[in-house]
């Protein structure tokens, strides 16, 4: 029986576990080829990552560094527009947006709450080098005012070292507290922000403790990458959509990209004995890679991922 929290009910990942599975159970457009998965060779995926000093703000003291961090993980969305945006010299959505916050916390310092509430369109655009009107631009900005009403008279590092035993329970919290973390079934954002803690040197001598409890990050690169080595098989109609490059609605065929993926991380999690995360990480590295890349990815349009 899965573990159960103080109030007797199922954690957060051990829900996202049992929702995957039973839509993978159910599923119609996309199946796992086990011998495929069975044939994977994972052990590169207890490589630590390597740190982006550029691309990602690691300088400064711990609580500007916490405060990026927070920021970085309320706009880390919007892959199905990442085509549309422009991007930063070899770079991709996410690090396009990540370096861009970045430099403004190296040339101007971090926003503070207040300064959260107070982001218009107009501010991200300028940080990110984007159109005002891009429609992501209006997205991010209200994500970082929900940040800033969430954090309210707190600090980022307070609010993180007050979660720094448990992933899980400061996932819950981004869920309670934040509508664009409410992936329902999935919260693939709530869970990312625990990794991210450890990647960024914010999780303490003692680590954090739960992180292995963590589900993969479920979102559109992990599954290609998962496609592109023949683990995942997709619908005739399905594929030709998304090698068509035509942007996916939240219906069924979508969730169950995701699903079926996570489900196939958590075997091979099994298999090999390596955590969810660490599988997550070195999966979405593999979808750097140019050979990877050059074939098209499923795209959505959402704030979960």
């Amino acid at each position: 029986m899965a573990p159960m929290t103080a109030a007797g009910r199922q954690s957060l990942p051990d829900r996202v576990r049992a929702h995957a599975a039973d839509v993978t159970a159910g599923a119609r457009f996309v199946t796992i080829d086990h011998e495929a998965l069975e044939a994977m060779d994972a052990t590169a995926a207890t490589d630590p990552p390597a740190r982006d000093e550029v691309r990602h703000f690691h300088g400064g003291d711990r609580a500007d560094v916490a405060s990026y961090v927070l920021a970085l993980n309320a706009v880390n969305f919007g892959s199905g527009w990442f085509p549309t945006l422009r991007k930063r010299p070899h770079s991709s959505g996410y690090w396009t947006v990540a370096w861009g916050l970045a430099d403004h916390w190296r040339d101007h310092g971090p926003w503070s709450a207040a300064d959260l509430r107070a982001l218009t369109a107009a501010d991200v655009a300028r940080v990110l080098d984007q159109t005002p009107s891009h429609h992501l631009m209006a997205l991010y900005a209200q994500a970082l005012r929900d940040l800033g009403a969430w954090l309210g008279r707190r600090r980022a590092v307070d609010v993180l070292d007050a979660s720094a035993d448990s992933a899980v329970r400061l996932a819950e919290a981004l869920v309670a507290g934040m509508p664009f973390y409410r992936d329902h079934g999935l919260y693939k954002r709530a869970q990312i922000l625990g990794a991210d803690l450890e990647h960024f040197g914010l999780a303490g001598a003692g680590g954090i403790p739960d992180l292995d409890a963590l589900t993969m990050f479920a979102d559109n690169l992990v599954p290609h990458v998962l496609r592109w080595s023949g683990v995942l098989l997709y619908d005739e109609e399905l594929a030709a959509t998304i090698d068509a490059g035509t942007s996916l609605p939240m219906h069924r065929a979508e969730h169950e990209i995701r699903c079926v993926a996570l489900h196939a991380v958590e075997l091979l999690s099994a298999r090999t004995g390596i955590a969810p995360r660490h599988l997550d990480g070195w999966l979405w590295h593999a979808g750097q890679r140019p050979e990877v890349k050059a074939h098209p990815r499923h795209r959505c349009r959402t704030v979960f991922y």
